[in-house]
């Protein structure tokens, strides 16, 4: 599907969307634990894939009211009937690879290509030392994977350079392990605040995880334990608010974000990256309100390594501002839905921006988009960043436009009742 994208002025109030990263871990938690309901669930394509799965473990889960209302599996998923198709969610494949080691016997799991493409192969090595047997199918470290359970728990290492979503795996199955488990991180870990969310759910479930920080980082997980999460509020999301915040620095008079408090989400730095670019930022933490005006934007140096989620809005607020925007530590971001940092050099180079892409990095000077024919990659951060270049652009089309479907369905309506001058063409 492709829109069509006219200059636009925004201005008014939004609730924000609830967190895509908390969704997939509660809804697995409480698949995992015995009643659970899950309040304000943010239900989008990756997590009804999430979903999908827990399901096909056993897990009854209902939608009622708006909430979802599981009837888990107790820490014993079933072998499942078909195989697990995450459809184009990296989240639910990585974690349901390391939910199948519990199985009592073989699972698949695969989904679309941009899925079979993604790398796995730390995640395929640690449930290895750990007593699974995993293997990837065409023996690329990509799906279709095939896991036969058999988790006893015991020490491991994990790669932290490429995805935090590896540890939160094995952290959200080591504490139903026979053994202790020892969970050793290699490297810099990437995308911290990631591993900090998995751990904040889990012991809201009653399950204890220790962190040693005292060379290196290493994960100390209690064998035997019991999921026990009984109700959960998901939290607004700072990622998709990212671009609603974003909108209303580069081209609106204020906004408004509702729904935004204080959690452990990384990307609340966004608030702090906008007030560095010299927006007028303030943020109620108590009411969970954001109020941003637009003033002059400025670059800035981001270090991407905790929040690469960020780097396609970063990057298109640094189009816009005045000189340099260096956007760094940023090698993870390639391992996403897409090459983002390839997406966004490409179409914002269309776009008459000088971008500088580097093997870590984005250099970006600042300047005036022109309106041109972008391409979304089909990946949802792609295409609502670009939104946002095509709002002070004018004069664009951008393609793959369904793929907000995977976090933030209603975007195009909410930009919309903003201001958003925006039109379907196919």
């Amino acid at each position: 599907m492709r829109f069509s994208i006219d200059s636009s002025k925004v201005q008014g109030e939004l609730a924000a969307p609830t967190s895509k990263s908390y969704t997939h871990r509660a809804i697995i938690v409480g698949a995992l634990s015995n009643e659970c309901i899950i309040r304000r669930p943010l239900l989008s394509a990756d997590t009804l894939a999430t979903v999908a799965a827990c399901e096909k473990f056993g897990a009854k889960i209902e939608l009622i009211n708006g909430d979802l209302h599981i009837t888990g599996i107790k820490g014993k998923p079933c072998v499942p009937d078909d195989v697990i198709d995450v459809k184009n969610s990296g989240t639910t494949l990585r974690l349901m690879t390391a939910i199948s080691s519990l199985a009592d016997g073989a699972t698949v799991l695969t989904g679309d290509s941009s899925i079979r493409g993604r790398p796995n192969q730390p995640l395929i090595d640690a449930l290895n030392k750990l007593n699974v047997e995993v293997f990837s199918t065409r023996n690329n470290g990509c799906a279709p994977i095939v896991v036969k359970g058999g988790l006893k728990g015991s020490t491991a290492e994990i790669d932290g350079s490429m995805s935090s979503q590896f540890i939160s795996a094995l952290l959200m199955v080591c504490p139903l392990a026979m053994e202790d488990t020892i969970l050793t991180v290699k490297g810099q870990m990437k995308s911290r605040p990631y591993v900090d969310i998995t751990i904040e759910i889990l012991s809201q479930a009653g399950v204890r995880i220790l962190v040693d920080e005292m060379n290196g980082i290493r994960f100390i997980v209690p064998s035997n334990q019991k999921y026990d999460l009984i109700d959960y509020i998901v939290p607004g999301d700072f990622s998709s608010a990212s671009y609603l915040l974003a909108a209303a620095a580069m081209l609106g008079s204020y906004i408004i974000v509702r729904g935004l408090f204080p959690s452990k989400q990384g990307d609340s730095k966004i608030i702090d990256v906008l007030r560095q670019m010299g927006a007028d930022v303030h943020w109620d933490v108590e009411k969970g309100i954001v109020t941003v005006k637009q003033k002059t934007l400025k670059g800035i140096r981001f270090d991407a390594g905790a929040t690469p989620d960020l780097v396609p809005t970063v990057a298109v607020l640094a189009a816009v501002a005045e000189g340099v925007t260096v956007i760094g530590n940023a090698k993870h971001v390639r391992y996403k839905e897409t090459d983002r940092l390839h997406a966004m050099a490409v179409e914002l180079s269309k776009m008459g921006i000088m971008v500088k892409e580097e093997p870590d990095s984005l250099t970006i000077t600042g300047g005036k988009p022109i309106g041109a024919d972008l391409h979304g990659w089909h990946d949802h951060r792609i295409v609502m960043a670009l939104t946002l270049a095509g709002m002070v652009a004018g004069n664009t089309t951008i393609d793959t436009v369904e793929s907000v479907s995977i976090s933030y369905p209603d975007f195009f309506e909410e930009m919309k009742s903003i201001g958003a001058k925006i039109e379907t063409l196919d």
